[in-house]
């Protein structure tokens, strides 16, 4: 028997048995097969639904922001110049970040995703102050 070339190789049906014919299963009405526009919700049950087990919530993202905010301001003052502001602040701002790590690790992502975003404007606060200094002076304002 040949097989003319592009189609697929069928074996012949045994003597005395009737061939069936293909099964298909219809598509589900009124759903769209791309899902681009989709003309009603997917049917359900296609496929699984992963939820996160501990999602991050703005109010944690404010709590913890607005704590950090404090913990920096707080050692922010401590200094009398801006070398002494620089210096806090970078102490400061390493602390945080290790608790914004322990938090995300262990404890409230949202708080350490807080934590950890005000601590990256403060530095960059204390950054900006430092290089307009820098800049105005001409001498480096950490010596």
């Amino acid at each position: 028997m040949l097989v003319p070339p592009g189609m697929p190789f069928r074996a012949p049906p045994s003597p005395g048995v009737e061939p069936r014919p293909p099964t298909w299963q219809p598509r589900p009405f009124g759903h769209s097969p791309s899902g681009l526009f989709p003309a009603s919700p997917p049917p359900a049950h296609t496929h699984p639904t992963y939820r996160e087990p501990h999602p991050v919530r703005p109010g944690a993202v404010t709590a913890g922001a607005a704590s950090a905010a404090a913990w920096l301001l707080a050692f922010g003052l401590l200094g009398h110049d801006l070398r002494g502001y620089v210096l806090w602040t970078l102490l400061a701002g390493g602390t945080a970040w290790l608790t914004a790590l322990l938090l995300t690790v262990r404890g409230n992502r949202g708080a350490g995703l807080g934590v950890a975003l005000t601590t990256a404007v403060g530095w960059t606060i204390a950054t900006a102050a430092l290089l307009t200094r820098w800049y105005t002076s001409g001498d480096w304002p950490l010596w």
